[in-house]
């Protein structure tokens, strides 16, 4: 299993605490119950964090070429799909899907799709619960803009109440492949991705998809041949 890179460090930390605290209850003068379960406890906490940071290949399901269409840029379960007015990016009304991230979901995000990194902010702010619709406005997040040719998308990675570490590896200037990896959010949030009207939504509420897998949405003059 491939462990994404953002979270080495903590999982290397994680298993030198559990080694020290397992090592530490057996030469101390504890009850034996104490003795079992702390190292039970310390190898059900590595296991979690090892687990939360994997890191799956993904494959977009469309060829090489095919930059009109909008991929997802998380794992989870669509929270919302609305029509909303985006004033910093686009500066009109947009379509806006937003994926929610449990705890259990692999948490590294993609890029949705192909073209340049063109417009990056990171904005400090709140930590409300996830699924809270004002999470959008509020919340800590990063905004990240790419264009291409036909298409131009905005991707915001939020922070949550658990969630509160945005880690986002792209540059304003750098080119990407719809599917790339891109960063994550530790430890569960939501992601919004922002497109034009032009486009429409393949997905529904509380459906589930795979960041760099699944289809967000195509063109509109598309639809006849989306199945």
């Amino acid at each position: 299993m491939k462990i994404a890179w953002y979270g080495r460090n903590l999982i290397a930390w994680t298993i030198a605490g559990a080694a020290v605290l397992s090592t530490g209850v057996q030469i101390l003068d504890l009850p034996n119950l104490l003795k079992l379960l702390v190292p039970v406890i310390c190898i059900v906490v590595v296991g979690f964090i090892v687990f939360f940071f994997r890191d799956p290949e993904r494959y977009p399901i469309l060829p090489p070429g095919e930059s009109h269409v909008v991929i997802a840029p998380a794992d989870g379960k669509i929270l919302s799909v609305a029509e909303v007015y985006e004033p910093e990016y686009f500066g009109k009304s947009v379509w806006q899907v937003s994926v929610f991230m449990s705890p259990l979901n692999v948490h590294v995000n993609r890029v949705p799709i192909s073209g340049t990194v063109e417009y990056l902010r990171y904005v400090p702010g709140k930590y409300l619960v996830a699924f809270d619709e004002k999470s959008s406005e509020r919340n800590e997040r990063m905004l990240i803009g790419i264009k291409n040719e036909t298409l131009q998308v905005l991707m915001r990675q939020i922070a949550g109440f658990i969630a509160r570490r945005i880690v986002c590896t792209l540059n304003v200037g750098q080119s990407v492949k719809a599917g790339e990896r891109c960063g994550m959010i530790k430890f569960g949030s939501r992601v919004d991705i922002l497109f034009p009207k032009s486009h429409t939504p393949v997905i529904h509420l509380r459906d589930s998809v795979k960041a760099g897998e699944t289809i967000i949405a195509i063109p509109e003059k598309h639809l006849s041949h989306f199945s």
